[in-house]
């Protein structure tokens, strides 16, 4: 008889512990590589998400980054993503590389991601224009990188087809070192790994961005963002250095739960220590910032974000 009724309790606590599992909401979080921030960020979005907000569970997830987000996202298949707000505005309108108008909605403009140059210090270039005649890489084919770093050199009046390569960031590096290369583009965060290895082992010097040659391009691309580099952030460049930023956006999907969307952003925005924890861009999200999205806020967002 006790074995009985040992059996029923189990089973009156399995039927309770399934009911509770169903009850939770999944958030998941689309991301990037492994190595990337955009995954050490979106992880620790889900972390936070997990333990200070009741009746839900979050993860992040390995993707390949702002496309395939975006593409899941749309498509329910993720409950929100990270993109590049370049990327995310293209989505939004139906531009290339999409072929037609996504199902999307900003959350919040978090950090931005910078596209910093350095050349070396025999070549003497210190504005973007001056590297009219240099032999430049603007990062692989088909990336962000290449994509902004032409865009800006357009706009500088210095973009030479015959002096550009388009090589990865360490192939990039080792061109630079041995000669055979002058200035590299790099799209990521301050500091980047890239130029830390270069700035420390060549002199290599960053180059700057005009603010007259920063509005022709945002006044056609008006997503991106004149940012600064801090002095200091890489040997042997103490001043301070204008560039340009292509914003990491948390977007999710237009037709998401209102009331879901409008709890994840408090949560988030209402635990920001915690977040900026996890890793030294996310320390520069702030909520004075985040409602500068490229595209229009979801219903959820723009509520927390008035204080309605």
């Amino acid at each position: 008889m006790k074995n009985l009724q040992n059996i029923a309790i189990s089973a009156v606590l399995s039927i309770f512990t399934i009911a509770s599992a169903q009850a939770e909401t999944r958030v998941s979080i689309g991301t990037g590589g492994t190595g990337g921030v955009f995954y050490t960020v979106g992880a620790g979005m889900a972390d936070v998400l997990t333990k200070k907000l009741t009746g839900v569970t979050a993860n992040a997830e390995v993707t390949g980054a702002s496309v395939e987000n975006i593409k899941r996202v749309a498509a329910g298949e993720m409950t929100m993503g990270f993109s590049s707000a370049s990327t995310l505005y293209a989505a939004k309108n139906g531009l290339p590389p999409f072929k037609s108008k996504m199902n999307v909605s900003g959350v919040a403009y978090l950090y931005p991601a910078v596209l910093q140059v350095a050349a070396t210090s025999r070549s003497n270039a210190k504005q973007i224009e001056d590297l009219k005649d240099l032999r430049v890489s603007v990062g692989p084919p088909g990336s962000n990188s290449a994509v902004l770093a032409e865009r800006l050199l357009k706009a500088s009046g210095a973009f030479n087809p015959g002096n550009i390569q388009f090589l990865s960031y360490s192939e990039a590096t080792n061109a630079m070192k041995n000669g055979n290369l002058d200035a590299s583009f790099v799209l990521a965060g301050v500091p980047a790994g890239a130029l830390v290895e270069l700035t420390s082992t060549t002199g290599a010097k960053l180059v700057g961005v005009t603010p007259e040659k920063a509005k022709v391009l945002i006044a056609e691309f008006p997503y991106y963002r004149l940012v600064e580099i801090r002095g200091g952030a890489y040997k042997g460049n103490d001043a301070a250095v204008k560039a340009i930023g292509d914003p990491a956006v948390l977007f999710t999907a237009a037709d998401a739960d209102q009331n879901l969307i409008f709890n994840v952003t408090k949560t988030l925005f209402d635990n920001l220590a915690d977040v900026a924890a996890v890793h030294p861009a996310a320390k520069l999200i702030s909520k004075d910032l985040a409602p500068d999205t490229p595209i229009d806020l979801h219903p959820g967002a723009d509520k927390y974000f008035k204080g309605k």
